[in-house]
């Protein structure tokens, strides 16, 4: 009965080691040690082994706590010197030297280490013939082998005392057989947990048993010193076969460090010439039978390319980091939740990478969104949440999100200025924006953005000043917009987005050769700044220098070939230095290149009735060609595809209404290109119209109309048409419907003054052309027909000075109005 008493006790003993449980395993042995002397030896291997275990939980063995060690495990030292000189035989004894080989390196004696469990002989023990905790200590010898063979070479290069080889064997050795030793472990705790064991449940409530700094550091060093030594191919093929081997409950948080940090190796030390796809081959040191589990590979997915090798590892690490993340909010798991975050954000960050390449921002906002659960008061998640949604084109969800960044720390000056520039170029919140480029500058000089924070600060005054209607408050405006500019350029003069605004604001307010100074000066600093060099060819059009504009023009265009802003000034330049025949010209290139960059990627939506492409083929000149004779055929195309387009009349109206005040350019989404195409045949109908060709002009009207039926472009077009016809009632009904959609359109209420006038209308005429005025005091036609009209009604005074306002403005007037430059904050 007393043997059977024994056995069981010693039995649990056994299992207590295994799980970890130093303080069940050394009580139980104390139990046993009172009835029988001989056990004093092994009672003292417990309680050595419990000492020095606790220790090193708390204190991972480093050149940090070698002193410490030195102090606190003197008496686990004793206790281990007096078991190995007792009467203990075969395994136990084996496990004392293997105990005192790991106390050692700890206490930093790195020599008396090695020979200590050179004298265990571990080379020669065959695993399967030991306990679980035996084939542990195993393990943890051969990484501590590693471990002080790499100290001492490090501490004296001269003296090699094991080549790499042999400290790489030893890690890998260490790596293999703790793998081995913990699939072992999983396998009898499931037994026990089966036989209806307590133990298993006590090793789940218990924060012990996971694999133990020592083993963790030999475990990725081994590939780490195969990439050192420049066997990049060891070190993948290392790492790959570490991910193989079947996972225990142990080994969830060491997988995510080494998906991690192979992900790091794919990215940044491979590219496609020298990536090798996974294979079976096996770089473990132990016989096969000794080899760990592994996951079969017969019905797994295969990456085929480093991409999709570098997403995988990141997707598998994302879910281990997810599903490993600290929720709990109390201070006693501050530090838990900080080291949860810190290996969740470094996959999120690495994630980030892949993901942009391939310009799937949907996936990553899924994958930000996730992450805020337990990161809810973290800026960084917050602010690469912003991001991604500002990639995929989703500005309201964006702003309101970098609203949170700001709101979680004020001194983050980025996601200000990116929340100003949402609300300045997307969202059209241009008091929010000022607001947020106010919050950088109150951060002070010195801070690195602000003089970003005074650019932002000033783009939004000269915005507000567009839009006001009032001289005096618009005057205002504009004055303080420069100041801001000017503060921004004292701070840092070596911006050229700075000196680019100055220009540009001192060209809205007709300061043309002030401007110019500070253009020249900006392409200085930049001289491949597209936006400067088409503000320099705008203001030498405005100097009446259209030569040199186009030349400029040219230059730019070589250099942004894809530019359509560009292109469409180059085409009016075109037409006042050389010819319209080659302007024209140059707008069939501009609709072969809106095919080339877009109709490949409009997903099978199909707008218009198909002249583009008939055009593009045709190898004539627009000059010479005669676009009625495609109209006829399509027309019944035509219709249907109208009835198509007045579907999408909402997202229309938002597109074209805010048209006027940006560069031709098209933003994000497929919507914005179709709405570039609509431009471009509008363009294209205004040369015709210069022609008189009120023929091929209604057709590229009636293209733009398939296109957006409810533009005010179109309707514009449409009353330029039956004004060149003399139909002046049916022009003025298509430019009151031009006005409806856009009160802003100043050619439409310039040629709605000009029909009022002809249709013996003054008063009608007088007011609609103030109107433009108001909203555009800067145009000199405006100002012409307003004289004309002021003339006319016996106003002689008041028409004098509204033609010369009108000769005054003409002498600054460029080829196309300054507004159609961005007002942007990156460069």
């Amino acid at each position: 009965m007393a043997s059977k008493q024994f056995a069981r006790i010693e039995s649990d003993i056994c299992t207590n080691r295994i799980i970890c449980n130093w303080e069940k395993a050394y009580e139980l042995i104390q139990q046993v040690s009172k009835a029988s002397n001989s056990l004093e030896s092994l009672s003292k291997l417990l309680l050595g082994e419990k000492k020095l275990e606790e220790h090193l939980d708390a204190n991972p063995p480093n050149e940090v706590n070698v002193n410490k060690a030195r102090t606190d495990l003197e008496d686990a030292k004793k206790s281990l010197k007096a078991a190995l000189d007792g009467t203990l035989q075969g395994t136990f004894q084996l496990e004392v030297k293997l105990l005192l080989g790991k106390l050692l390196h700890a206490q930093g004696s790195y020599d008396e280490a090695l020979n200590m469990i050179k004298s265990a002989n571990i080379d020669n023990i065959s695993l399967g013939k030991h306990s679980n905790r035996t084939v542990r200590l195993v393990a943890e010898a051969y990484a501590v082998k590693g471990l002080c063979l790499e100290k001492l070479t490090s501490k004296d290069s001269s003296k090699r005392l094991a080549p790499d080889c042999e400290i790489i064997e030893c890690y890998e050795k260490a790596g293999d057989i703790s793998i081995v030793q913990l699939q072992q472990r999983d396998k009898i705790l499931k037994k026990n947990l089966t036989m209806g064991s307590n133990v298993s449940e006590s090793f789940n409530s218990s924060q012990q048993g996971q694999i133990g700094s020592v083993l963790e550091i030999a475990i990725q060093r081994s590939s780490i010193i195969h990439i050192q030594n420049g066997d990049l191919l060891a070190g993948i093929g290392r790492f790959r076969e570490l991910l193989t081997a079947v996972e225990t409950r142990s080994t969830q948080n060491l997988r995510l460090t080494l998906a991690r940090q192979l992900s790091e190796v794919l990215l940044r030390g491979t590219c496609n010439y020298n990536y090798t796809l996974p294979s079976n081959h096996r770089l473990g040191k132990l016989k096969d039978k000794q080899q760990p589990e592994r996951y079969s590979t017969n019905s797994s997915f295969v990456p085929k390319t480093r991409e999709d090798e570098t997403l995988l590892l990141l997707l598998i690490a994302e879910a281990l980091a997810s599903r490993e993340a600290v929720l709990e909010r109390t201070p006693s798991f501050e530090e838990a939740r900080k080291h949860s975050f810190d290996n969740t954000t470094a996959v999120y960050d690495l994630l980030t990478l892949v993901l942009v390449r391939r310009a799937q921002y949907d996936v990553l906002c899924d994958f930000f969104e996730k992450a805020l659960k337990f990161s809810f008061k973290e800026c960084h998640i917050w602010y690469q949440l912003g991001l991604s949604l500002m990639s995929s084109g989703k500005h309201h969800r964006a702003l309101q999100v970098l609203r949170e960044c700001v709101k979680l720390d004020p001194q983050h000056a980025t996601a200000a200025l990116l929340a100003a520039r949402l609300c300045f170029e997307h969202l059209h919140l241009l008091e929010e924006g000022i607001e947020f480029s106010e919050n950088v500058i109150n951060l002070g000089e010195d801070h690195p953005q602000a003089g970003r924070g005074f650019l932002a600060q000033g783009i939004g005054y000269s915005l507000q000043a567009t839009e006001t209607k009032t001289q005096t408050q618009r005057q205002s405006l504009h004055h303080k917009a420069l100041q801001s500019f000017q503060r921004s350029y004292d701070i840092d003069s070596d911006d050229h987005l700075t000196l680019y605004h100055m220009s540009l604001q001192c060209s809205l307010l007709r300061r043309v050769n002030e401007a110019m100074c500070y253009v020249q000066d900006a392409l200085q600093l930049s001289s491949q700044h597209q936006h400067s060099l088409h503000l320099l060819a705008l203001l030498l059009s405005a100097q009446k220098k259209y030569k040199e504009a186009l030349e400029v023009i040219q230059v730019a265009v070589t250099e942004y070939p894809d530019n359509f802003s560009l292109l469409f000034t180059k085409s009016r330049l075109e037409e006042r230095v050389l010819s319209v025949e080659q302007a024209l010209s140059t707008c069939k290139k501009m609709l072969d290149l809106w095919k080339s960059l877009y109709d490949t990627d409009s997903d099978g939506e199909t707008r218009g009735t198909g002249l583009i492409d008939k055009l593009i083929s045709d190898r004539r000149s627009l000059a010479q060609i005669t676009l009625s004779e495609y109209g006829d055929k399509d027309s019944a195309r035509g219709s249907v595809r109208e009835s198509l387009a007045a579907s999408r009349v909402e997202q229309a109206l938002s597109d074209v209404a805010s048209s006027m005040n940006s560069s031709y350019a098209p933003n994000q989404g497929q919507n914005q290109a179709w709405f570039l195409q609509a431009q471009l045949w509008i363009h294209l109908g205004e040369f015709y119209l210069n022609m008189e060709k009120l023929n091929e002009a209604s057709a590229c009207v009636k293209e733009s109309a398939t296109i957006f039926p409810l533009s005010h472009q179109v309707a514009y077009m449409k009353g330029r048409i039956s004004e060149l016809k003399m139909d002046y009632s049916e022009a003025r009904e298509h430019y009151l419907n031009a006005i409806a959609i856009n009160p802003a359109h100043i050619k439409s209420l310039q040629h709605l003054g000009q029909v009022h006038h002809c249709l013996g209308n003054d008063l009608m005429a007088e007011k609609v052309l103030r109107d433009a005025v108001n909203i555009d005091p800067s145009s000199s036609q405006t100002w012409h027909d307003l004289g004309k009209v002021l003339e006319s009604i016996g106003e002689f005074e008041a028409a004098s000075e509204c033609l010369i306002t009108a000769v005054s403005l003409d002498t600054t007037s460029p080829i196309m109005p300054f507004s159609i430059l961005p007002r942007i904050l990156q460069s």
